[in-house]
């Protein structure tokens, strides 16, 4: 048995855990934190979970959890993984940090984008960036995770295949994606109301989002050369999903078809990642609940430019699905456990 422990277990991401490693046969849930909901039955602060998980959340007791859990989830803003890595490393135990933490291989870096102090070098160096179809190697052995941004993994996945062949031409990416407003955290914000939203399409970190340098950092170590990007974000009104649309300039003039073989030559043996039909374009709904990713690919031999639109959902595929994808390999089980899910439609 896997024992797993939940620190900040009723934002839509810890929640999203619960569900997710709730029945499983092979997890005890040992602790489920939450400073603003302890003493409360969680089932009872979510109905969807009435009947199946029968919890208290509680005030985070960090040496406890330590001691009683194999595995802790951190689904907290940045800031505060930090100890609480540092604790669970002393007591050999594992970590997969769902906020920015770990991400950034350089403090310095981390400290510019996100304001505040890095004060655990040393543990930054050992994370591991938990992007399973990237690196899935470095994950089964890895005490730190560093679970991916949300709009970085669909970015990522869109863009794997070009960057390892060297076909983009460095710092002619654009990134265009559009979020369902989950992804701003659960947290009372006034842009969030559902009257500030409904009926409404807004781009925002236009040109400083924190996102940026963590697609950087990783398309560098793909392409093996430094690359830059014009990444922007925006929230659309819809619960939860992200849709990218990436284009590229390739060095040499190609086809659709090749572009196409490309793709489904790179993920055919990956569990989560679709590449659809050339000509089928992928849509959010698609994939809602699931810890899939779908690409649609063309090239535009007008522009010479790649085309690339992927979808995920940002809960799964752009958080929970995918720390959990990185605990069934940190712990020797097959990479799908508990993930094969077919997406609600309508």
């Amino acid at each position: 048995m896997i024992h797993v422990s939940i620190i900040g277990a009723t934002g839509y991401t810890g929640v999203e855990l619960v569900r997710l490693l709730g029945l499983r046969e092979d997890v005890v849930l040992d602790h489920l934190t939450s400073r603003t909901y302890a003493g409360q039955k969680i089932q009872h602060l979510f109905p969807h979970l009435l009947g199946h998980i029968d919890h208290t959340c509680e005030e985070l007791d960090l040496e406890q959890v330590t001691t009683d859990s194999d595995v802790i989830f951190v689904a907290l803003p940045h800031g505060h993984a930090l100890p609480i890595a540092k604790k669970a490393k002393e007591k050999g135990k594992k970590v997969i940090d769902l906020g920015a933490d770990f991400r950034l291989k350089d403090a310095a870096v981390y400290e510019e984008w996100y304001k505040v102090a890095h004060t655990e070098p040393e543990l930054l160096e050992e994370a591991v960036y938990g992007l399973p179809e990237w690196d899935r190697d470095a994950i089964k052995d890895a005490t730190v995770i560093a679970n991916p941004g949300c709009f970085v993994t669909s970015i990522l996945l869109g863009l794997m295949p070009l960057m390892k062949k060297g076909w983009v031409v460095p710092n002619s990416i654009v990134c265009d994606s559009k979020s369902g407003t989950s992804g701003a955290g659960r947290a009372g914000n006034v842009a969030n109301l559902f009257t500030e939203v409904e009926s409404s399409f807004k781009a925002y970190g236009v040109a400083h989002h924190r996102h940026t340098p963590e697609i950087e950092q990783l398309l560098t170590q793909m392409a093996g050369t430094d690359t830059m990007i014009q990444f922007t974000p925006h929230l659309v009104p819809m619960s939860r999903g992200i849709l990218s649309t990436i284009y590229a300039t390739v060095k040499e003039k190609t086809t659709a078809a090749e572009i196409q073989s490309l793709f489904e030559e790179a993920y055919a043996d990956e569990p989560f990642v679709q590449v659809l039909p050339a000509g089928m374009w992928p849509m959010t709904k698609s994939v809602k609940g699931t810890n899939n990713c779908q690409l649609g690919v063309t090239y535009d031999e007008r522009t010479g430019r790649v085309i690339i639109v992927s979808v995920i959902d940002n809960l799964m595929k752009g958080a929970a699905g995918q720390a959990v994808q990185n605990m069934n390999l940190m712990f020797g089980l097959a990479e799908t456990t508990g993930l094969q899910m077919i997406g609600l439609f309508p």
